[in-house]
């Protein structure tokens, strides 16, 4: 009975080792960075504040200076950057003259502030990112911080 329930077992053994070693390979840690990226204003519980053309809030680090970015490797696992290949587009009240990018890094700049996302925003409307260690903060329409909670 044993030597039975070995031969049953053995091609779905073989099979299952098989799969193993077919797994499609990892893609890279790195983002691809998109043709385009656009910045408008909506509404949110915070107020009018700047979003992606998806809804997905945007933030400053209030470290970063001279419109570069201050956020290294580590931080940037947690707030990746808006990027995009050509300019940034701003639509829906978002300032045009407040649009901007980072040459080296191509990263996406409103007034002084480069922006990022915040990984614990789920969906467009969250702002989980805001006021996070009292160093992240969704801008407004100015290109100013939104300090309230």
């Amino acid at each position: 009975m044993r030597a039975r329930m070995g031969i049953l077992l053995l091609p779905v053994l073989l099979a299952g080792l098989s799969a193993c070693g077919n797994e499609a390979p990892q893609q890279g840690s790195q983002q691809e960075v998109p043709a385009k990226a656009e910045v408008k204003i909506a509404q949110s519980d915070l107020g009018p504040i700047l979003v992606d053309r998806t809804g997905r809030t945007l933030y400053a680090f209030t470290k970063d200076e001279n419109n570069s970015s201050a956020c290294d490797a580590d931080c940037v696992a947690v707030w990746p950057a808006l990027t995009a290949e050509s300019k940034v587009d701003a639509k829906d009240g978002a300032d045009v003259q407040l649009v901007s990018q980072i040459d080296e890094s191509s990263q996406a700049v409103y007034g002084k502030w480069p922006l990022y996302y915040y990984v614990g925003d789920q969906v467009a409307g969250d702002v989980n990112g805001q006021g996070v260690d009292d160093e992240w903060f969704a801008i407004s329409a100015d290109g100013k911080l939104v300090k309230k909670s």
